[in-house]
């Protein structure tokens, strides 16, 4: 079931428990045999749908863990920083309103994929790789607003690896939230907060 506008409960749409199904039985296979042993065709088969679905859904395994909606958020984030800030300090400060803004994850779902994340190293490649076009986005907010290129760069990329370093610290624990744990982890780098 899910919520609607106004309130009531509606049944979840066939997309939506298909989906649902694909990441459950995904994250309950890479616990159990890991990552690189399990197949799409595995998890299509646990979820009770064909392998052409798991693909509808998912352009790769990978995809199942990495989905990632919150760039517009904290490109939208840094943008609303006022320009007179330094790249550095417009980017620390737009991903910590980014993430203050955000509900805080209550699907442990999400905690298991970043952790299965976390301790591949295939897909830890994989999330740089998609932590790159945030980075690029960032730059380019930021080039766009004023700043020197390098400057844009290296504001980016240190924000980035903080932000990535909680998500993973997040992710190893059952207890704490996910804002506190970026919060922490941009302590490290915003030396404001020694």
């Amino acid at each position: 079931m899910t919520t609607s506008p106004d309130g009531s409960f509606r049944p979840r749409s066939k997309r939506e428990r298909t989906l649902a199904a694909l990441i459950g039985a995904g994250l309950d296979l890479f616990e159990r045999q890991g990552y690189e042993a399990t197949t799409a065709a595995q998890i299509a088969r646990t979820a009770g749908v064909t392998e052409m679905t798991f693909f509808r859904h998912f352009p790769t395994k990978a995809h199942l863990l990495l989905d990632d909606p919150y760039d517009p958020v904290l490109i939208a984030a840094v943008a609303a920083r006022p320009r007179a800030e330094r790249p550095f300090l417009r980017a620390v400060n737009g991903v910590r309103a980014a993430w203050r803004a955000l509900p805080e994850p209550e699907e442990p779902a999400i905690r298991r994929r970043v952790r299965i994340v976390a301790r591949t190293p295939s897909l830890r490649g994989e999330m740089w790789r998609s932590t790159g076009e945030t980075e690029r986005s960032i730059v380019e907010q930021l080039v766009a607003d004023g700043a020197a290129p390098e400057a844009a760069r290296v504001a980016a990329a240190s924000v980035l690896a903080a932000l990535v370093a909680g998500l993973y610290s997040w992710a190893e624990r059952d207890t704490g939230t996910l804002t506190d744990a970026i919060d922490d982890a941009l302590d490290v780098i915003d030396v404001r907060h020694d």
